[in-house]
């Protein structure tokens, strides 16, 4: 079992930043992808941001193309999502997510992001 515990949301004003935080424990040596999937009111979650942990290699949504970055603290098994640059648009719930070698995955509680225009 892997648990994930996220941190940064907050309310911030378009054209801001926001870094939020992903941080597992439990079985965390059999995670091998960690991401931030969003779900905006009355819409699907959708996939934001992902890496492979042991390679480092990075995948965006085109909504998150050049405006966000993640990124990963191997040590700490925690996993970053910077938001730049932020819109109204942006405005959601984040989710992380791990999945591991077995392609289980696993779910944070979420935290709220408000961008007011």
């Amino acid at each position: 079992q892997v648990q994930l515990v996220e941190s940064g949301g907050g309310l911030v004003q378009a054209g801001g930043s926001l870094r939020l935080s992903c941080a597992a424990s439990g079985r965390t040596s059999s995670i091998y992808t960690m991401g931030w999937f969003r779900q905006a009111p009355g819409k699907e979650r959708e996939f934001v941001a992902i890496i492979r942990w042991t390679e480092g290699t990075t995948y965006y949504a085109d909504s998150a193309k050049d405006r966000f970055t993640i990124s990963g603290d191997n040590a700490k098994y925690t996993v970053y999502l910077q938001m730049n640059i932020l819109k109204p648009e942006d405005t959601a719930v984040y989710y992380c997510r791990a999945v591991d070698s077995r392609v289980s995955d696993y779910w944070g509680q979420g935290t709220q992001v408000t961008v007011s225009s």
